[in-house]
């Protein structure tokens, strides 16, 4: 079973490789897109994870389906629709390989934080509330996508991962936070 790795692992200090575009079908890289996800389905509350954070420094990251549903739902509730099937809840999770951010909004906000491998801890990261990124998916097609919001939050603090920096590096207002019926060991 796969491991996250936490934040006092070299590996998420390193700067992430690039995959080559001939590699990403291969059965290495599609092992750790599978892995990635097996990580994130695990975590009920992870809505993207970075290759490095599994152990593996190369520049590929997946955002949990769960984060587009969350968002169809809403809009669908706020269209006064208020039935969700079970097609609303569950979404293809989004894999970004060799991304690249091309464009973020000049309007930035701090915003609430947490990660995977810094358990518990939470802070206020400045982040552009636009961001544009273009990658490749796992078939080795590349695509671009805009987003706003939380979607352009998690861009920013997952190629944060791929670049070596932990959203702490940057937050303000740091605490800890145990999960309910946890106490701190």
């Amino acid at each position: 079973m796969p491991k996250i790795f936490s934040k006092n692992d070299k590996i998420l200090r390193k700067v992430a490789a690039e995959v080559p575009i001939e590699n990403i079908k291969s059965e290495k890289i599609q092992k750790i897109i599978a892995d990635m996800r097996e990580v994130l389905a695990r975590e009920e509350d992870g809505v993207a994870i970075a290759a490095p954070q599994v152990g593996a420094a190369l520049r590929i990251f997946i955002i949990s389906g769960k984060v587009l549903k969350m968002k169809e739902a809403r809009e669908k509730i706020k269209e006064k629709d208020k039935t969700l099937d079970s097609d609303d809840v569950v979404s293809p999770d989004l894999i970004f390989i060799n991304p690249e951010i091309t464009k973020t909004s000049k309007t930035a906000k701090l915003m609430e934080e947490g990660c995977l491998s810094v358990r518990w801890w939470y802070g206020e990261v400045r982040r552009a509330v636009k961001a544009t990124i273009r990658a490749f998916d796992e078939d080795g097609k590349i695509f671009t996508r805009g987003a706003s919001g939380l979607m352009a939050q998690i861009f920013q603090h997952e190629i944060d991962h791929l670049n070596g920096i932990l959203f702490t590096d940057k937050a303000k207002k740091l605490r800890e936070t145990p999960p309910p019926n946890e106490e701190k060991a």
